[in-house]
């Protein structure tokens, strides 16, 4: 029995590193180094930072959220870069709020398996209650943001991005997305010939215009966010694996899987039994950020505190708009 236990927790974490870490989350902590090493926090203040006007960096942080996320795993890190470059709590966390519920693959794959106003809902939903999410955190924690702002502006550089460090990091951006819109069915290995094609150009452009102690850099950056994010998503993993062995299967896909790609066929399933298109929702928006391996690496990276109240107010957010839909829109 024991060891039945232990070996759901490891065929999990076999699974887990041959379908995501390659394709998924090596390109997404490259990002979140690139966004350490070659943008200014200057950049990120002024249109993500605290200085930032909300009515800024509120709807920049969802919009952007549309491009820079495959799954709610490949999320983390780069939230966690542009909070970490200088970027206010409030963008952050829209960023997790909103990627892994309207990135283009989630709402394509949600629209073709469940239907498209079920999608249509899902990223309107996201957008509304990003500005609710923004408004709590700010409200939250402003007076910790206002004291690490005086500490960044000190040490704050005087230039901005250059054009070729913004082609770079969209090359980086490009090898996350690329595999994942590109190869939709077929065989894994497919997408990894694509991330391959994608990394090595990348690389190539990188050694042209950037010098050995930059690059060194940029894998330092990207080494912090592995050894902080990466244990965390291993050890979450395997616990669900041991869980999974049991509880029911369906149960823990939903809450401790971890990919905002897979509870769409979860749902789709519930709803053919007699689910409702509001908990449906609910289900839909809630489970990436609810799943076990994220709030793990969430806590590590942004705090007890912080983890707290945004997973708090993800509950109650989806809850009401699973709610609101079902009742006066479905």
């Amino acid at each position: 029995m024991i060891l039945d236990i232990v070996m759901g927790g490891l065929l999990a974490l076999k699974e887990y590193v041959a379908l995501h870490v390659v394709t998924c989350l090596i390109p997404a902590f490259l990002l979140a180094g690139g966004i350490i090493a070659f943008t200014s926090r200057d950049t990120i203040i002024k249109y993500l930072g605290t200085k930032a006007k909300n009515i800024i960096s509120f709807p920049l942080a969802a919009v952007s959220s549309i491009f820079i996320a495959v799954c709610s795993c490949t999320v983390i890190p780069i939230s966690a870069g542009i909070y970490r470059k200088g970027g206010a709590i409030a963008p952050a966390f829209i960023i997790l709020w909103v990627a892994p519920a309207s990135n283009l693959l989630s709402v394509i794959y949600t629209g073709s398996i469940i239907g498209y106003n079920m999608a249509l809902a899902r990223i309107i939903t996201a957008f509304v209650t990003a500005f609710i999410m923004g408004i709590i955190m700010y409200i939250s924690f402003r007076k910790e943001e206002a004291e690490r702002t005086f500490k960044e502006e000190k040490v704050s550089e005087k230039k901005i991005i250059a054009g070729k460090d913004i082609f770079l990091l969209l090359l980086i951006l490009g090898s996350l997305l690329s595999p994942n819109y590109l190869i939709t069915k077929g065989p894994y290995l497919h997408k990894v010939y694509i991330f391959a094609v994608g990394i090595s150009i990348t690389f190539l452009y990188a050694f042209m215009i950037k010098k050995k102690g930059e690059i060194i850099n940029w894998l330092k950056e990207t080494w912090w966010f592995v050894k902080i994010i990466f244990p965390l998503l291993l050890i979450g993993v395997f616990i669900v694996g041991i869980i999974g062995k049991i509880l029911p299967q369906e149960w823990i896909e939903n809450w401790l899987g971890g990919n905002s790609l897979t509870e769409a066929p979860f749902v789709d399933t519930l709803m053919k039994l007699g689910m409702g298109k509001g908990p449906a929702l609910a289900l839909l928006l809630s489970g990436p950020g609810m799943s076990l391996p994220n709030m793990l690496v969430t806590i590590k990276v942004f705090g007890l505190r912080k983890a707290a109240v945004y997973i708090i107010t993800l509950v109650i957010l989806a809850t009401l708009s699973g709610w609101v839909w079902g009742n006066f829109i479905f």
